[in-house]
């Protein structure tokens, strides 16, 4: 059977769609950061062969800590039809969970080298993950993301930043590179974030989570109290069955 042209959520008229590492993650049954750069390719490959806008890759750390490594990586990513890529600088190392600033340039700098040989176009963006990972200091996190700036990232983004003067302290140190912001909670509004200069929204792995919310409370009842009463606010399944049908 083929497939229908604009399953969610791009049926419901979004106009570009991104890859999460959290919610690819678990649903293979894994934590975070567990998925090898193979399975991280296959993803996207089939992410962009299911939808028809572009597709934007959460590439974690490049799956690589030398800039050699990252840029090979990189291109690899290119090649499957992304039309983005963010490579990230935290190490997954919580005694230094970011990589030394030379080190975390250099990698920005062999990532952009990489996109360039590809001739794909693909978006390069640039993540510095100090507020995520028990680090926030904005003036730190300024700095790279300005010299990630410098070194060609085309996109800069702090994910855990989230106040009005934090956003529009890295819109305008960044500018006019375009600023990508995370928003996992109800923080603000698309209309609030653009009046801030932001030009890209993430959600990251919330819509898993809002997911996962669902299941995991029909699943908690069934099994703490012997009712169903969760399954019934299901969406139906010939209404899940027609996103996902043929032509």
């Amino acid at each position: 059977m083929g497939r229908r042209q604009r399953p969610p959520p791009a049926g419901l008229g979004f106009r570009a769609l991104a890859t999460t590492s959290s919610g690819f993650a678990w649903s293979l049954g894994r934590p975070d950061n567990h998925v090898s750069l193979e399975e991280a390719l296959a993803h996207m490959r089939a992410v962009v062969r299911a939808v028809d806008v572009p597709v934007s890759a959460d590439f974690e750390g490049g799956f690589a800590v030398e800039p050699e490594g990252v840029a090979s990586n990189v291109r690899a990513a290119a090649a499957t039809g992304i039309a983005g890529i963010s490579v990230e600088d935290s190490t997954g190392d919580v005694a230094r969970p970011l990589f030394d600033f030379s080190l975390a340039v250099e990698r920005v700098r062999a990532a952009r080298r990489a996109v360039d040989a590809s001739g794909s176009g693909v978006v390069l963006t640039a993540r510095s993950e100090g507020f995520i990972v028990g680090q926030p200091d904005l003036r730190e996190t300024l700095r790279r993301l300005v010299a990630y700036a410098e070194a060609g990232a085309d996109c800069l983004y702090a994910p855990g930043i989230r106040t009005r003067d934090e956003i529009a302290t890295v819109v305008g140190a960044v500018a006019p590179r375009p600023v990508n912001v995370l928003v996992g909670s109800d923080f603000a509004t698309v209309a609030e974030l653009a009046e801030l200069g932001v030009r890209r929204i993430s959600v990251g792995g919330a819509l898993a989570r809002a997911a996962w919310a669902g299941f995991l409370a029909a699943a908690r009842e069934i099994a703490d109290r012997g009712t169903f009463t969760n399954l019934a606010r299901a969406v139906a399944f010939s209404e899940i069955n027609a996103l996902f049908g043929s032509e």
